[in-house]
């Protein structure tokens, strides 16, 4: 078995995971929040999770939206043609999820398990690195843009991903215990 047959066994193994997750949560969108908009507290009584549970109960059609998103999402990882797209999408999805779980205080379960998934997919792209940058190159040659421009974007994106990286590292630091 080759080094590539073996990083290609790993990157499949860990899509599945992500893909498996995004079923299962995009799946449970249909009926996770059934109940969650009868609370009987005023909202300055509610927990941020609860608020947070309510708002998502109070639509039903908005939880179910999401939840295709999420498999939809898989869908386009579990396919190889497609993996690199549905990384960045549902790269958008994790993000989301694992912002409203740091602010609305959501389980530390909930939380983990969305940063795994997010390093995961970070993992694939880093496996897919040469394909993902050639599909930049092409996509910013086809808009006729410099390669300085590129590299700003680059620089953007990588400062965008450690300044959220280090927005959850303090809050892992400042979180009450």
């Amino acid at each position: 078995m080759t080094k590539k047959d073996k990083i290609e066994i790993f990157e499949n193994a860990t899509s599945w995971i992500v893909v498996f997750a995004m079923f299962v949560y995009g799946g449970a969108k249909i009926i996770q929040f059934d109940g969650a908009i009868a609370i009987d507290q005023s909202v300055s009584e509610l927990t941020g999770m609860e608020l947070m549970w309510a708002f998502y109960g109070y639509s039903k059609s908005f939880a179910v939206t999401l939840g295709i998103f999420e498999i939809i999402g898989g869908l386009l990882i579990f396919l190889k043609k497609t993996r690199i797209i549905g990384c960045l999408f549902t790269s958008t999805i994790l993000v989301n999820v694992i912002l409203q779980d740091i602010f609305y205080d959501v389980h530390l379960g909930a939380l983990r398990a969305a940063i795994l998934y997010q390093v995961l997919i970070l993992i694939i792209l880093w496996i897919n690195k040469e394909k993902l940058i050639r599909s930049i190159k092409v996509l910013l040659e086809s808009t006729k843009l410099e390669q300085t421009k590129l590299k700003l974007f680059t620089k953007l994106l990588i400062a965008f991903a450690i300044f959220i990286g280090l927005r959850i590292l303090e809050y892992y630091i400042t979180m009450k215990l």
